[in-house]
């Protein structure tokens, strides 16, 4: 069934307008009209079966029938990234989403050379795959900001896993076997990797865990999706 996420509150017996694109998309893009059945969500109120009471060319308006899904509460690891290119960044945006990730922390480091973002298109990008992967809440884009703006404002008790490509740090896996229980936030550098005063001073972070990715020189983008697929395997909602 189309999944579609809304900004407006739900609850039986409301009713409202879809945006203008997405009134497009349900009827001409998905051929749908009215009586037709679509489950909404919008990252509060949990997900709920609406019916098209109204359908035009390019508007529809729902009507809300009843709850399926209730609302969880906000899990899963924060990665924290550096700025790349446009296109690995996007990419990492959705399948960090799939992958179950709390949110996404941009950052700028010394080394970075991407300087630009438009965080409302990555933000657009992690709406689309919580439709498409059943989430319920779709993980806030923060940022960018420097680097150590970030590390200031870290949340207490946070372990932060700081992918370190300097080659002495233990692997990954034997690292998260040692973690104590709470929240997780993964950093990953620039394609430069880090300088070496942004390394001391993650080494000398309280909570900050450095790690091996192997013995490769791993993109960006591909050792931001290793070391959260590994995460969620070995202490994430994978092993439910």
């Amino acid at each position: 069934m189309i999944r579609l996420h809304v900004a407006d509150d739900l609850a039986a017996g409301r009713e409202f307008p879809l945006s203008a694109p997405q009134g497009r998309y349900l009827t001409q893009v998905m051929r749908r009209g009215r009586g037709d059945e679509v489950l909404v969500f919008n990252g509060r109120d949990g997900e709920w079966l609406a019916r098209i009471s109204e359908a035009g060319k390019r508007e529809a308006l729902l009507a809300i029938v009843r709850q399926i899904r209730a609302q969880p509460p906000p899990s899963g690891p924060t990665l924290v990234m550096a700025l790349v290119k446009r296109t690995p960044l996007e990419t990492t945006v959705a399948k960090a989403v799939e992958l179950g990730v709390r949110e996404i922390f941009l950052v700028t480091t010394e080394r970075t050379n991407a300087d630009h973002v438009r965080v409302d298109r990555l933000a657009a990008i992690a709406g689309e795959a919580a439709e498409q992967t059943g989430r319920l809440d779709i993980p806030e884009i923060r940022g960018p900001d420097p680097l150590q703006r970030v590390l200031q404002a870290r949340p207490e008790g946070e372990t932060l896993i700081f992918c370190d490509e300097a080659g002495d740090a233990p692997p990954l896996l034997a690292a998260l076997g040692g973690l104590s229980p709470g929240p997780v936030a993964i950093l990953i550098g620039p394609e430069g990797g880090f300088s070496p005063a942004e390394r001391s001073a993650l080494r000398g972070s309280p909570g900050s865990v450095p790690v091996s990715l192997g013995p490769r020189i791993l993109r960006a983008d591909t050792a931001a999706l290793s070391a959260l697929t590994l995460v969620q395997a070995a202490i994430g909602d994978w092993r439910f």
